[in-house]
């Protein structure tokens, strides 16, 4: 029921497939984040249209509400949503990451939160308080299988720490390892209840450490996982994230779909497939939405006062008379229907319709995109469609 291909090869660059029960997934392709079974601003029917292949979930989330036992009795997430194709959950790591030590961006800007609701990171797993009602849970790595096992996303992951930047190298080593055993755990468990309908990942750790990494990546090409992803800290800055995944992805099989978990730029998924990436998953598209932002590309930013961004700001007030669409070369249904003036009016009238039609856009366009680098690698020119994307 599950299999990986690789179709073409352009240096490191790949077109392959990833074989589901519930379809395929041509890669390199983007993953949209529906964290509580939800595309923030979007319905699933609209997803389907702008031509989007598989969907996140996330285990920290659905277990607070509305409970894996819910999501079950409701026939899983693909009956509850009623999303016909591949999906994968992740396994709760990264929100026990953010819970101890804010999101990624904070970390790198410096900016400590007082985190309230995670108790103790151990051996046994994350202890912490719900968001919603106050009440102690304890996600263990056999836990997390459990819950995933239930929610019956296609694809699943192994729970781990995410460790932040500022760490030192023993306490990353010591994550690390913790890690690895309760990516052991993850592995018992899932075979001990595994129906044929779901495939697990493995995560690579190690922080920005090349000995860790390599330490990590042996560790995981050991193990028979389905797949595996490139987790942890990436670095500091976009130049070390780039050194990090490189050398990461040179230690990992080449048979199995490699995952960069958390990573959408637009730049940061060329130079991805570039190394060879399969798949990717974040919520910039539908964030950048709710924040009036529309990526564009790069022809259709040169009139404009955002030529070096991957996206426009219609919230600005140059909009408000511009009776274009979005991109007037795309064929979603935003572009089709309305302009930015409306969708500038829409942000300013604080109407919710304006983050729906901007993310409808933005899910576009990340399809597109995909569907255009994996035509590029089966043409051997990945670097001249780079131009046609950014600058």
């Amino acid at each position: 029921m599950f299999a990986f291909e690789v179709i073409k090869q352009s240096d490191s660059a790949r077109v392959g497939k990833i074989e589901t029960p519930n379809g395929i997934v041509e890669t390199p392709a983007f993953i949209f984040c529906a964290t509580k079974a939800a595309i923030k601003g979007a319905d699933i029917e609209r997803m389907k249209e702008a031509g989007t292949q598989i969907i996140l979930s996330n285990t920290y989330h659905l277990m607070l509400q509305p409970g894996e036992d819910t999501v079950e009795k409701l026939g899983g997430l693909h009956k509850m949503t009623r999303w016909n194709g591949p999906m994968l959950t992740d396994s709760g790591g990264y929100q026990i990451f953010s819970l101890g030590h804010g999101s990624v961006s904070e970390e790198i800007k410096g900016i400590r939160k007082k985190q309230k609701t995670l108790i103790k990171i151990n051996e046994d797993g994350a202890i912490f308080r719900s968001y919603i009602n106050g009440k102690t849970y304890c996600l263990t790595p056999e836990r997390s299988i459990q819950i995933q096992q239930k929610l019956g996303a296609d694809l699943i992951v192994v729970l781990d720490e995410c460790t932040p930047f500022h760490v030192s190298k023993e306490y990353t080593a010591k994550s690390m390892r913790m890690s690895h055993r309760w990516a052991e755990r993850s592995l018992r468990e899932f075979e001990r209840n595994n129906s044929g309908k779901q495939e697990l990942y493995g995560i690579s750790q190690g922080g920005i450490y090349q000995d860790l990494r390599e330490e990590s990546c042996d560790f995981i090409n050991n193990l028979p996982f389905f797949g595996q992803a490139i987790g942890g800290s990436l670095g500091q800055s976009k130049e070390q994230m780039y050194d990090v995944v490189s050398f990461t992805i040179e230690h990992l099989k080449k048979d199995r779909p490699t995952h960069l978990l958390g990573i959408g730029g637009i730049a940061d998924i060329f130079y991805g497939v570039s190394l060879g990436i399969d798949t990717f998953d974040c919520v910039h598209p539908t964030r950048l939405a709710r924040h009036g932002g529309a990526l564009v590309k790069v022809k259709n930013r040169n009139s404009l006062s955002s030529k070096c961004k991957e996206h426009i700001n219609l919230r600005n007030r140059q909009f408000e008379l511009d009776d274009n669409p979005i991109e007037s070369d795309c064929l979603c249904f935003t572009c089709k229907r309305h302009s930015r003036a409306y969708i500038h009016h829409l942000l300013k009238a604080k109407e919710i319709l304006a983050h729906t039609l901007i993310t409808i856009h933005n899910v576009f366009f990340m399809n597109k995109l995909m569907e255009s680098i994996r035509k590029a690698i089966l043409e051997d020119r990945l670097s001249d469609e780079q131009n046609n994307w950014i600058q």
